[in-house]
């Protein structure tokens, strides 16, 4: 796609990179087709070539109206386009690059923009937003329908096995996920323990930055990441830690693009490309251990219990990872049922289902249709975010898989 960039961004880091997605993209459509936002409005500019159209205007230096930014709200950033796009169209960056400039042009008023700023600084802050969950929880009967599905039962989390093993990794706590569901740290902890993977969480790190980053606050997603990068480092320079595990793909997603986000920073670009080369899913873990595991599970099997499994987009479409899950799930003894258009969004999203809570809404509902197809009486998923958000529509238990992998291992009930 040939494109004459404006001059207040033509000869800038964040336009080299704009043009050089813009030339790959062959305008041909074939995104449309998996984009969950297209199939529910029907309407171009609501799917990636049509946004891709708007970005392309606005770096030429077209007006920019409240119309564009609709769209761009609009879009979930699932990346189920890049999954699909022949050309490798690197849309997510391109998007964040274009919703930054409406951000600047075309301001936020009244409750949209309240809300934003709260989100923004609230949510990752995980002493506050611990502090709100637990009230929260006090008074959640009370609590308007919207807000009542942000505030899941607290589970509890279990023992976390002290280090004692060589080998030894670095588990991001993050913001929401401690106060949410604290027991998918603690459960990861043990199964990595049991295959003889200690693993610790270390003071300082917080929020991965992506909440902030995506509701367009670019620069203050990373001096999250530089926050995180200070508290790592030590250990990761002394070689203390092989690998910082991530056991949500929301956040995986976030931190693997560290080397990316802070690529201009001389101070931090080197330290935010290591980080990122040594950060690893906790599927990645596990699977790399599987011999070790199938040997523990040998004697550890219950009922094959039947299970769906969620793929978050962050996991499939940001992280490509497919299928790893799944096998660990099959090892474990738990049968999968199939799940019709597993490549689509649940609608959840970081924040959008707050914002967008319609359009997130009707994702939510045509997600839980096609897990429940195979009467699964789990669903399995990989992000805190996704778990919330489908267990508010849903009677049937939502679970991190690595917490069903530890109930089969350590005996935790589910």
């Amino acid at each position: 796609m040939q494109t004459q960039l404006a001059d207040f961004i033509k000869d800038t880091p964040e336009g080299r990179e704009a043009e050089a997605i813009l030339r790959n993209c062959v305008h041909c459509g074939f995104c449309t087709a998996t984009c969950p936002t297209y199939q529910l409005l029907g309407d171009e500019l609501d799917g990636p070539r049509g946004r891709i159209y708007l970005i392309k205007q606005l770096l030429e230096g077209h007006d920019v109206t409240e119309k564009t930014r609709l769209h761009l709200d609009r879009c979930l950033t699932c990346r189920s386009c890049e999954s699909t796009c022949p050309s490798g169209v690197h849309y997510s960056r391109l998007a964040d690059i274009g919703r930054n400039i409406v951000e600047q042009r075309v301001p936020r008023r009244g409750a949209d923009r309240i809300k934003r700023w709260a989100l923004r600084e609230f949510v990752p802050r995980s002493d506050v937003f611990g502090m709100a969950m637990k009230a929260g929880r006090a008074v959640r009967t009370l609590l308007p329908q919207a807000l009542q599905e942000k505030v899941p039962a607290l589970r509890p989390a279990g023992p976390w096995p002290k280090p004692r093993h060589a080998r030894r990794m670095i588990a991001l706590a993050g913001c929401a996920q401690p106060a949410m569901a604290p027991s998918i740290n603690a459960a990861t902890a043990r199964v990595l323990d049991a295959v003889g993977i200690s693993l610790v969480e270390q003071a300082g790190a917080g929020c991965c930055g992506a909440v902030r980053f995506h509701l367009n606050d670019q620069e203050g997603g990373r001096t999250d990441a530089r926050r995180n990068i200070d508290a790592w480092w030590p250990a990761v320079e002394r070689g203390e830690v092989e690998a910082i595990v991530m056991t949500a793909s929301g956040c995986g997603v976030q931190v693997k693009d560290y080397g990316h986000l802070l690529v201009q920073d001389p101070a931090y670009a080197e330290k935010a490309a290591r980080i990122a080369e040594i950060t690893r899913d906790v599927s990645e873990i596990v699977a790399a251990e599987s011999e070790k595991l199938a040997a523990l599970l040998q004697t550890r099997r219950g009922d094959a219990l039947a299970v769906a499994f969620q793929s978050p987009c962050t996991l499939q479409h940001g992280l490509k990872i497919r299928g790893v899950v799944e096998g660990l799930l099959t090892a474990a003894g738990f049968a999968l049922t199939p799940v019709r258009d597993g490549h689509l969004c649940c609608g959840s999203a970081g924040t959008y289902s707050l914002l967008q809570p319609e359009l997130s809404k009707q994702l939510r509902e045509n997600k839980l249709a096609a897990l429940g197809e195979g009467g699964a009486s789990l669903i399995a998923s990989a992000n805190i975010g996704c778990m919330t958000h489908l267990q508010a529509g849903t009677a049937t238990p939502v679970r991190h898989w690595v917490e069903l992998v530890d109930s089969r291992l350590n005996g935790f009930p589910i």
